[in-house]
């Protein structure tokens, strides 16, 4: 995996870290969950164009 994509994917996870961590101590929001999975596809899409 190329070094744009792992960092891609590096951040994908912190993110879900992130957006779990701030559900867990504030409560669910639906904008937080929205934003992860946007950057979930484009990271999966990233990896998908790297491995063509």
């Amino acid at each position: 995996m190329p070094g744009s994509a792992r960092a891609m994917t590096v951040c994908t996870v912190c993110g879900l870290v992130a957006a779990s961590a701030y559900t867990v101590v504030f409560g669910g929001d639906g904008r937080l969950w929205f934003a992860w999975v946007v950057l979930a596809l484009v990271t999966v899409g990233v990896v998908g164009a790297r491995r063509v």
